[in-house]
């Protein structure tokens, strides 16, 4: 089929790729959580994650790996490192669809920290989604209303880490090609996990390794499939799919692991989303 006769068809394709793979990952590293610990889960996923890229290098060339800002990437995958710590962490711990909706908080801690990496400006769209972002974080944590649970705040701090690894991102682009920045996140990221993993290690069993490698590839092709989206369809009709995360996986929380389906969490994230859709918005008539 021709992108160009119905990139909406082709980019709604890829989206559920995308779907598919945030929510295989998620269901895999709750399966994995039972035998092996999150510092052991990374390891792994930075192992799978580094020889697809040397296969790509391979086919691409090796000579793109070569970067000036070595520092930028150590930065930038140290925080990244947080993210994914977090988010495997309270995989865990709390159910699979609160876990999606604090990732959700993403995009705020994004634009706030762009101000002060970036120096971009703090406009009224990009407040209204960091206020309405806030108000929807609150109705998920429900702070004062309930003990928070600690699996709930790493991934909270888990999103600010992401955030900073966005940011440090957006700067790498202007330098590296993708798959040198990639490279330098397996590189990095391997011996991150392997260190502490090592301190409690257990040697997976032969039923683990299935889940190892789901880890590893849908961690690649999640990206893969919602970049490839975003290049076809304008980023606000890819955030409102990508919302689909959240009943998804809630669905299948509640179907094969018994968590309760909490309005809560989705009244937050929708007001997230909204937060979201208007700045996105307000960013594509500036363009235009």
């Amino acid at each position: 089929m021709d992108n160009n006769k119905n990139p909406a068809s082709i980019a709604a394709l890829w989206m559920v790729g995308a779907l598919l793979s945030f929510m295989t990952m998620a269901i895999a590293g709750r399966e994995l959580s039972d035998e092996l610990n999150t510092f052991q889960i990374l390891f792994f996923r930075s192992v799978i994650g580094l020889f697809v890229i040397a296969c790509l290098l391979q086919r691409n060339g090796w000579q793109q790996v070569r970067t000036p800002a070595i520092s930028k990437h150590l930065f930038r995958n140290l925080a990244h490192y947080g993210g994914q710590f977090g988010w495997f962490y309270g995989l865990a711990f709390i159910p699979l669809a609160q876990v999606f909706a604090i990732e959700f908080t993403v995009p705020v801690w994004t634009a706030l920290l762009a101000v002060f990496f970036l120096g971009e400006k703090l406009t009224v769209p990009r407040m209204i989604a960091i206020g309405l972002g806030i108000v929807g974080m609150l109705i998920i944590l429900r702070p004062g209303l309930e003990v928070m649970n600690p699996a709930a705040l790493a991934v909270l701090g888990g999103a600010i880490c992401y955030a900073i690894s966005h940011i440090k991102t957006k700067q790498l682009a202007h330098i590296d090609t993708p798959l040198c920045i990639l490279f330098y996140m397996t590189v990095i990221q391997l011996p991150l996990g392997l260190i502490p993993a090592l301190y409690d290690w257990k040697t997976p069993s032969l039923d683990a390794w299935p889940w190892i490698l789901l880890v590893g590839l849908t961690a690649m092709s999640a990206h893969y499939c919602l970049t490839r989206a975003m290049k076809l369809i304008d980023a606000t009709v890819v955030v409102s799919m990508d919302f689909l995360r959240l009943p998804l996986i809630a669905a299948v929380g509640f179907l094969f692991y018994g968590e309760p389906l909490e309005w809560a969490v989705l009244i937050g994230a929708l007001v997230m989303l909204i937060g979201n859709y208007i700045s996105n918005r307000a960013e594509k008539r500036k363009l235009n």
